[in-house]
């Protein structure tokens, strides 16, 4: 069983505050940070980078950290200037000699200044649309994106339907709407998200009438 031991928000800030590339808190953290409050335990913190800054990452971690790419249930190690296949994604980290990881970096695809969704790439956004930023001056991944990831995965978790729950009630009408008409896209014959998105899409143009 693999040990995790994350760092905190605040330590992923200073560490890839060192780092010339953009990236994005993700995962449930992403949610929490949108909604200003920890709404439940993370076992561990996810973030997110452009695919086209990976070696960037690697030369500016290689001396202290251990890098490992995690791919169908395996921990390949991941040397240094090795190039990535497009299939690989997900990159644990920790420190050097340590028996527990500390983060793990996800890839993103692109083309142009424009970020794609692997799952269903007819679905995108511009890179300069992916993010916010909180106040604390942490950039994490919009909500509707990650709940996108979330809903979009071939296994639906129970914490993944309370973080929807959770966040929905706060998202804007077009961000709503995107995220139903993505998971439409990526799922045409249907997805148990969608009727629940449409209830509250339903909800919030009512209670603007009233």
């Amino acid at each position: 069983m693999e040990v995790w031991k994350p760092l905190t928000v605040n330590e992923v800030k200073e560490l890839f505050n060192k780092i010339p590339i953009n990236w994005w808190i993700a995962g449930g953290w992403a949610l929490d940070i949108y909604l200003g409050r920890k709404t439940r335990e993370h076992d561990d913190i996810d973030i997110v980078i452009l695919r086209e800054d990976y070696l960037i990452l690697q030369r500016y971690l290689y001396n202290n950290w251990e890098m490992y790419i995690a791919t169908k249930g395996q921990l390949i190690k991941w040397e240094k200037d090795d190039n990535l296949d497009s299939q690989y994604d997900n990159i644990w980290i920790k420190k050097k000699g340590s028996s527990t990881w500390d983060f793990q970096v996800m890839l993103l695809d692109t083309e142009d200044n424009v970020w794609l969704y692997k799952r269903k790439n007819t679905v995108r956004k511009t890179i300069k649309d992916i993010g916010y930023k909180s106040s604390m001056g942490v950039p994490y991944l919009r909500p509707e994106i990650q709940l996108l990831y979330k809903g979009g995965s071939s296994l639906l978790r129970d914490k993944d339907s309370i973080d929807l729950e959770n966040v929905i009630p706060k998202l804007k009408m077009d961000d709503l709407k995107w995220l139903r008409d993505s998971l439409a896209e990526q799922f045409p014959n249907g997805h148990r998200w969608i009727t629940y998105l449409n209830r509250m899409i339903i909800s919030k143009k009512t209670s603007k009438t009233l």
